[in-house]
């Protein structure tokens, strides 16, 4: 007589049953993060060909640890640290994935969610694991960040799981009382440590995880490349990054974020924003794992039912009613919005208090040549520099009229800067003014300071080429500096006086800032302009702020731009001395910081 034999049933696969969900609908999710999910799919058809192997033990070992081994601090006091359905996707992907040689497939981890999403808590777990169970000898984990007192915030999570956890208090020895700055396992010779740059330099590190917090508030890569490059003595070292969205396209955290992007799309090709969600499934990079959120193209970022996509532990750790004030205090106190954007929704602002939305700059860029314009009346604006930073030149041209009859304008812009400062002011700037050079967007000029006969020389060609009606300018070191070079090449072009604050008029000609403002807002969202796509004066417009009075006038500043705006400013004097006669000043009836919004944005009228 046979005996059945029992059949031993294969555990649950919770991270390949969140992707399935996700790309069926069944979850909400943003665009990468539905590409995130069919790329694991995908990869669990494809990636044995590339020698990748899932191995769903060794995701169940991390997404285990958490709640058996964990305990939760705050308001969670003493509770398990059992994970959320994204979390274990995040978990189980991470260590899960192997190559051929059974090491982690996965050195980079790039996490972008919203405010109250729990990044700090899970990523304080994850430096934790990696301690006690990763099987590393004389493991070294890092928490990093560009000040100490962020660098703490993962690392005060990991002590106080430390004190909660009665495993790790018997295992692990900690050092400092107030606070504890370092948790050691004396077993296997590791410690769990923070860092930041702001502390000075430190010597060899050779982590074998490394998570850097808040990447959006890094000044640059020092500390990322710093730990990578201790990396070459792991046999399967862990970088974590997790942020929140930034505001300085820029920064390293926007170069992260769109590999991320690409990496979860499977192509390289996601456009100058880095919102094509398509997904293409080529390998970009078999080590980085990618979770983006963020809402779709299109999306109402006041319907509450997609607030999701930027936080999927919405009302578990982040209550919903904290999102409906932040969001609706945003959309009732200009100058908050994008910042409710920003770490709420998971969009990125390009800076804190935007003067301009992407979606509406974009809707007026265009690639086209000056020349074609050869002949034409133009109206040239002029922003001279300090003697080390960028000059800008700006060339407006009136081009007919709209179906309503109001007139119409193409503009572009150029600028100059010393060439031996380059290098130098990149790195203050952090701004990419060697590739804007070597790419012909930006001219520069020998020496430490702008030649400012090179931008005579120009001013010159165009005189040949065009029909100059006149040059603005403000006083500020125009008839000392600037004058005296249009005399020697002999150029006699009427200007026009137009001040770059928001205090006076142009004496004659009456143009002010105000309201040159006014006027290009008002050609931008009426799509009465066609300006040149130029990274330069891209940067510009999307770093700009404004200061004002009490009367209710508005001008851009220099003083709380992200990047500089010198482009912006040119453009804006061009603009009101091409429509001096054609667009009459319009008095302020409201004020807008953001022109253009995503959907949904209402105008907000003071």
């Amino acid at each position: 007589m046979k005996t059945k034999q029992k059949s031993i049933s294969k555990p649950a696969d919770p991270v390949t049953s969140w992707a399935k969900d996700v790309v069926a609908g069944k979850i909400i999710a943003g665009p990468h993060i539905r590409n995130a999910a069919r790329r694991h799919l995908l990869d669990l058809k494809e990636g044995p060909k590339r020698g990748l192997i899932w191995d769903l033990e060794a995701a169940l070992r991390v997404i285990k640890f958490f709640p058996e081994v964990l305990r939760l601090s705050q308001s969670f006091d003493g509770e398990p640290f059992n994970l959320e359905p994204s979390q274990k996707f995040i978990l189980g992907a991470i260590f899960g994935w192997k190559k051929a040689n059974g090491t982690r497939r996965f050195r980079r981890a790039f996490v972008e969610t919203s405010k109250g999403s729990g990044k700090s808590a899970l990523a304080a777990g994850v430096g934790l694991y990696c301690l006690v169970a990763d099987g590393e000898a004389q493991g070294q984990v890092y928490s990093a960040a560009s000040q100490k007192a962020q660098a703490r915030v993962v690392f005060d999570f990991a002590v106080r799981m430390w004190r909660q956890s009665p495993g790790l208090t018997r295992r692990l020895t900690p050092s400092g009382g107030n606070p504890v700055w370092n948790l050691a396992d004396l077993t296997t010779g590791s410690y769990f440590r923070p860092v930041s740059t702001d502390e000075g330099k430190f010597s060899g590190p050779m982590p074998s995880c490394a998570i850097c917090d808040e990447v959006h508030e890094h000044k640059d890569g020092e500390i990322v490349g710093m730990l990578e490059l201790g990396f070459k003595s792991r046999r399967q070292p862990l970088l974590l990054m997790i942020t929140n969205s930034g505001s300085d396209r820029n920064s390293v955290c926007w170069n992260e974020h769109v590999r991320a992007v690409q990496v979860a799309a499977g192509t390289t090709d996601v456009g100058p924003n880095a919102s094509n969600a398509d997904f293409v499934g080529d390998v970009i990079d078999d080590a980085e794992f990618s979770f983006v959120c963020g809402l779709d193209e299109g999306d109402d970022p006041f319907d509450e039912s997609v607030w999701v996509k930027a936080n999927p532990l919405l009302d578990v750790t982040m209550p919903i009613e904290e999102m409906r004030r932040a969001l609706k205090q945003g959309k009732a106190i200009p100058g908050k919005l994008n910042n409710a954007l920003r770490l709420f929704l998971c969009q990125w602002t390009e800076s804190e208090e935007a003067w301009m939305a992407r979606p509406t700059l974009e809707s007026v860029l265009d690639d086209f040549e000056p020349e074609e314009h050869t002949g034409s009346e133009v109206f040239i604006g002029l922003d001279l520099s300090a003697t080390q930073d960028l000059t800008a030149l700006a060339f407006v041209v009136p081009t007919g009229a709209d179906a309503q009859g109001r007139p119409t304008f193409d503009a572009w812009i150029e600028c100059w800067t010393p060439a031996d400062t380059l290098a130098e002011r990149e790195l203050r700037d952090k701004a990419p003014y060697l590739t804007w050079a070597e790419q012909g967007w930006l001219q520069t000029t020998p020496g430490k300071v702008i030649g400012f006969d090179f931008v005579a020389a120009k001013i010159a060609e165009v005189v040949g080429l065009y029909e100059v009606k006149s040059i603005a300018y403000d006083a500020y070191g125009f008839n000392r500096h600037f004058q005296p070079q249009l005399d020697a090449l002999g150029l006699t072009i009427p200007t026009v006086e137009h001040p770059q604050g928001g205090k006076k008029k142009g004496k004659d000609s009456g143009l002010w800032m105000p309201g040159s403002k006014l006027i290009l807002e008002s050609l931008i969202l009426e799509r009465r302009i066609r300006l040149r796509r130029n990274p330069v004066l891209i940067s510009a417009m999307m770093s700009a702020a404004v200061e004002n009075d009490p009367f209710g006038n508005f001008w851009f500043s220099k003083r709380k731009a992200v990047n500089r705006i010198d482009a912006l400013v040119a453009l804006a004097m061009a603009v009101g001395s091409a429509t001096a006669e054609s667009e009459p000043e319009r008095e302020p009836e409201y004020q807008m910081f953001f022109i253009g919004r995503p959907s949904g944005v209402r105008d907000v009228r003071i």
